[in-house]
């Protein structure tokens, strides 16, 4: 998916929300435990019932790689619906891969064409070579973690160097690093205050911004400080959609839930 489909999406939508897709078995209603596949199944019911609202999906790959060959297979099972039945829909594989060069192309294939997600979440630790692999790949997106919203991240990533923070040196770093255009970047919500500074580095690059509802973030600071002409901003929220129920009506409650986030999106949006 290009940048420009993106934003033709979140401005037919009036929403620039992404829904993680977390799956924990002890958190699913009881009754799917029954079916075949009860990750995909919870998975399909979910996308069913929220696709209108959303543009974009986040499976974290370790809710599915916990179960073995079984999840692997319900993360296979669960791209392919959402590139077959909606293909407007932005793919985040939130993988957070970054190795040596070699390495890296071989996770790029599995995400990029053997699963055919739009998007991957990347470390940017090991430098450049980890991450132009990824950016090789025409049409799909790096998204780089920056600064991001656990209370580990002032461990390293605000870190000074020579004066500056040590996200600041991976933003502007990555600006230079071939086909940089192909990048994003996961900045926390619970960060707000750094938008303003992190939006003088990177002023047209989209940001993906987890931490909005369970982890606190708020939107309305986020995308004061964020938004660009574009939007340029995935705002995802994981629990506090899909686990909105553990009953027969946890669809229902989770549309519910997405609903709110997508109508505070569009006053925002009617606002610019």
């Amino acid at each position: 998916m290009t940048t420009k489909q993106l934003i033709s999406e979140i401005k037919k939508k009036k929403s620039f929300l992404c829904i993680g897709l977390d799956v924990d078995l002890n958190k699913i209603p009881s009754h799917l435990l029954a079916e075949e596949d009860p990750i995909f199944t919870f998975n399909k019911t979910i996308i069913d019932a929220t696709h209108h609202l959303t543009v974009a999906y986040k499976p974290n790959t370790a809710f599915y790689e916990a179960y073995g060959i079984k999840g692997w297979k319900a993360l296979e099972k669960t791209i392919q619906y959402l590139n077959k039945n909606y293909p407007e829909i932005f793919t985040i594989a939130d993988a957070k891969r970054g190795d040596i060069g070699n390495t890296s192309s071989m996770y790029a294939k599995a995400f990029f064409e053997d699963l055919g997600f739009d998007s991957v979440t990347v470390a940017p630790y090991m430098g450049k070579d980890s991450i132009e692999p990824f950016l090789e790949f025409e049409d799909k997106h790096t998204i780089l973690l920056a600064l991001t919203s656990n209370e580990g991240a002032f461990d390293f990533q605000t870190k000074k160097i020579e004066g500056k923070e040590v996200y600041k040196t991976v933003l502007e770093t990555s600006k230079s690093w071939k086909n940089s255009k192909n990048l994003m970047y996961v900045v926390g919500a619970t960060k707000a205050e750094y938008f303003k500074e992190i939006r003088n580095i990177v002023p047209d690059s989209f940001i993906l911004v987890p931490g909005v509802g369970a982890q606190g973030g708020n939107l309305q600071e986020v995308c004061k400080y964020g938004m660009n002409e574009n939007v340029g901003l995935l705002i995802n929220s994981s629990r506090g959609i899909i686990y909105a129920s553990n009953g027969n009506d946890f669809a229902e409650k989770a549309a519910q839930e997405a609903k709110k986030l997508q109508q505070q999106m569009e006053v925002i949006l009617d606002g610019l």
